[in-house]
């Protein structure tokens, strides 16, 4: 009898439940047209973040021998080739140098000063942009938990109006489809956050560059002639 009933077991056909899964693409349909918003923010994020840091790179660039060009072109007294040599290098150092050259034979502290001006011009171009991005790392959470109380609002109303008909199906159903905006509007945070934080350290990088090149043509501008 024992045999007969293990053996039956062992033929019996297994059961099974089918599995539900949710892909990410299907989730965020389901959030609404808070993840259109969503979406739209981290299609600008990715934006500003590529254009910057191509812009920063670019501007990081300089030629070996730019200020030893630059130092024998004023030790000989022919401001118009370091002038020249200033307007073929592309960059915020050569713009920054160029005015300085353009500005010799004044008190060095106008010098100093104008070159600072053409850096502190050359910076905000750079950061043009950062203070969306920062924006958007600072709103894209907030956006989505708006999406989801607004979803939670509308779930507990479905709820308060299903009456007898209520089961807890609704419940799970409307809160998962409600924190949906909640992941988007993370994600999206959490990507313009690290993309802002990267920038600006490139940035401040650049800056400590320009500082020292500053410094240095201003010691070249002290220095006596040989």
């Amino acid at each position: 009898m024992l045999f007969l009933q293990v053996d039956t077991l062992q033929n019996a056909a297994p059961t099974t439940v089918g599995e539900t899964t949710l892909s990410f693409f299907d989730m965020a349909l389901k959030g609404g047209w808070i993840m259109i918003v969503l979406a739209a923010l981290s299609v600008i994020a990715v934006y500003i973040f590529i254009d910057r840091f191509i812009a920063i790179k670019k501007a990081s660039r300089e030629q070996k021998s730019f200020m030893d060009n630059i130092k024998n072109f004023i030790f000989e007294g022919k401001v118009d080739q370091a002038l020249d040599n200033c307007r073929m290098n592309d960059g915020p150092l050569a713009r920054m140098i160029e005015k300085g050259v353009m500005r010799i034979g004044r008190p060095l502290g106008d010098v100093n000063a104008a070159v600072e001006n053409v850096g502190k011009q050359e910076v905000t171009k750079l950061e043009k942009g950062l203070p969306v991005l920062a924006s958007i790392a600072g709103g894209a959470p907030m956006i989505g938990f708006l999406g989801t109380v607004m979803g939670m609002v509308k779930a507990f109303f479905d709820m308060a109006n299903a009456g007898s008909n209520l089961d807890v199906g609704m419940l799970s159903g409307g809160i998962y489809l409600a924190l949906v905006t909640t992941v988007g509007g993370l994600i999206v945070g959490i990507i313009a956050y690290f993309g802002y934080n990267i920038l600006v350290a490139r940035v401040n990088n650049l800056v400590a560059q320009l500082e020292a090149k500053t410094t240095e043509f201003m010691d070249i501008l002290n220095e006596p002639a040989k």
